[in-house]
């Protein structure tokens, strides 16, 4: 399979995830301000959600820019899109559950499946693009700020499963923050 081919499949399913995601949101019980209100957790976790999935597809797509894939790259996009799939479910749950440990658990655990999948992935470009040396320095640099991620979101999730059930969600909100405040630099 070519990398084209490949990168429009994953453009087109997590299109699919990110657009399930808005139907998913819950109708205010009144169509006021005070309606809306009530629902601030349900918008909170459907943006979290939407643009977590959209720093995935820019990542997906600046680090993938001049790379060679192999046959293990497919299934490492195919396991990153597996739990991408689970965002509307999880979201939906957590959203109506906010301080619930257990669906803030579920959620981390879709959370921290997805990096693992994409550590995974960048490691088949790594192996697959070892003569490119700027390729390569690239690649590291994003398996590093991605392994980063993953420590902080595993206690964030140890902290939500012992202590403050939402801890996911916001280091969630941080580790985005951070992608944007280092995109801006172009350090990423």
């Amino acid at each position: 399979m070519t990398k084209e081919r490949l990168t429009a499949f994953f453009d087109a399913v997590l299109a699919i995830i990110m657009t399930i995601l808005v139907l998913e949101l819950e109708k205010p019980s009144e169509v006021s301000l005070k309606g809306f209100l009530a629902l601030k957790e349900n918008f909170f976790a459907y943006t979290l959600s939407f643009f977590w999935l959209g720093i995935s597809w820019i990542n997906h797509h600046n680090e993938w820019i001049g790379v060679k894939i192999s046959e293990k790259t497919l299934w490492g996009t195919i396991m990153t899109l597996f739990f991408s799939s689970f965002f509307p479910y999880s979201t939906a749950i957590v959203s109506k559950n906010f301080h619930n440990t257990t669906a803030q658990l579920f959620y981390g655990i879709i959370i921290i499946g997805v990096t693992v999948s994409v550590i995974i992935t960048t490691n088949t470009l790594i192996e697959a693009n070892k003569t490119d040396k700027n390729i390569l320095e690239k690649l590291k640099r994003m398996n590093l700020y991605l392994k980063y991620d993953l420590i902080i979101k595993i206690v964030a999730f140890l902290i939500s499963a012992f202590f403050y059930p939402p801890a996911i969600m916001i280091a969630l909100l941080f580790l985005t923050l951070i992608f944007v405040f280092l995109a801006i630099l172009k350090k990423i």
